[in-house]
């Protein structure tokens, strides 16, 4: 989302914050973060809403939890088409025959919102064609690899925090 996270922290309703806890990412308002600090940490199980976590090698994994305060701010979006929707909420990567639109000017490997074609946000990816290479690529080809999607809720029910 770019400078756009500032639109994040500072909202008209509150200030808002990120807070990191056992490797994970949490984004809260400061009036929740100080009701908050009156609980043991070892006892704190979470914090708001969680972003994301840090993986064992200390790369940031974003969690499909975050994809609603996200997807308003995306600089990069891409849609797919009616037929393509369960094909990604099952797990699997965009092909270009499911690709309805992308933003223009998508860089390689930039991270992407994936929405359905009636704006509704259904997950994240990295793009894995620029947008000038989608125009040219087979149907067969993946333009979209998929990251996390609304349909983890359901996959991963008990995993989720």
């Amino acid at each position: 989302i770019g400078e756009n996270i500032q639109l994040l922290v500072d909202r008209p309703d509150g200030t808002y914050c990120f807070r990191l806890h056992r490797d994970r990412v949490y984004y809260l308002s400061e009036k929740l973060l100080k009701l908050a600090a009156s609980v043991p940490r070892e006892s704190l199980v979470a914090l708001g809403t969680c972003f994301g976590k840090f993986t064992k090698s200390q790369k940031f994994r974003l969690s499909v939890t975050a994809l609603d305060f996200l997807a308003p701010y995306a600089k990069y979006k891409v849609w797919v088409k009616p037929g393509s929707e369960q094909s990604f909420l099952y797990g699997n990567h965009v092909l270009k025959s499911g690709l309805g639109r992308i933003t223009e000017n998508t860089a390689q490997y930039q991270g992407v919102v994936v929405y359905s074609m009636a704006d509704v946000p259904l997950g994240f990816g990295v793009a894995a064609k620029s947008t000038q290479e989608c125009r040219k690529v087979d149907p067969l080809a993946i333009v979209v690899f998929h990251q996390a999607d609304v349909g983890e809720y359901v996959r991963n029910e008990d995993t989720l925090t």
